[in-house]
């Protein structure tokens, strides 16, 4: 195709103008128009704590249900908490990855159980699983609670357990956890704040 400077111009012009018109909605096919709904407009927003540190970071959790019943809701996304005075909206890399680690397919969702002897693992209930901490926990307690010391003073001391308090829970949960392993007789007594 033989074309002069006046020639390609013209085809360029043209281009442009046809290239503009489409940029601007106006197109020779039909062309159907439809807002995007926001992912977020049926949600439920929930407030929350990160799990991974003592810092508490809060989380904003939006979850998709009908809340029906026997319904159990989705959650489909996860951002920090602009109101939380702790981290003002902001997430370490921990606490962005929290939608990952809730969606793991490794995630353990339910108690196990892996006898004396045995090579697997097996799925017990809840019930069972609470009854059997209990009673090992009785029997450890009774075999090892030192009542009084030397002196024979009352000590009501338990040093063969341990009890490791959530960091990232509220301060009232907190204060009932040490309660109860203070009642108990328990010593040795920690948080997650330094693993």
């Amino acid at each position: 195709m033989d074309m002069n400077r006046r020639h390609f111009f013209r085809v360029s012009g043209a281009g442009l103008v046809g290239s503009s018109l489409v940029a601007l909605g106006f197109s020779p096919t039909a062309a159907l128009a439809e807002t995007r709904s926001f992912k977020l407009a049926r949600t439920t927003e929930t407030r929350s704590i990160c799990p991974y540190c003592s810092v508490s970071c809060g989380l904003v959790m939006y979850t998709l249900g009908d809340k029906a019943k026997n319904v159990k809701s989705t959650i489909v996304h996860i951002e920090g908490d602009p109101d939380n005075p702790v981290n003002r909206g902001t997430l370490c890399p921990k606490g962005a990855g929290v939608m990952d680690m809730i969606q793991s397919p490794n995630r353990v969702l339910y108690p196990q159980v892996r006898e004396a002897g045995a090579s697997e693992w097996k799925r017990i209930s809840w019930d069972e699983a609470l009854t059997r901490v209990a009673t090992h926990m009785k029997q450890d307690r009774d075999a090892n609670l030192i009542k009084t010391n030397d002196k024979g003073v009352t000590v009501n001391r338990w040093n063969s357990t341990g009890f490791l308090i959530s960091s990232a829970s509220s301060n009232e949960s907190s204060y009932l956890s040490v309660k109860v392993a203070r009642g108990l007789g328990m010593v040795a007594l920690d948080t997650q704040a330094r693993i």
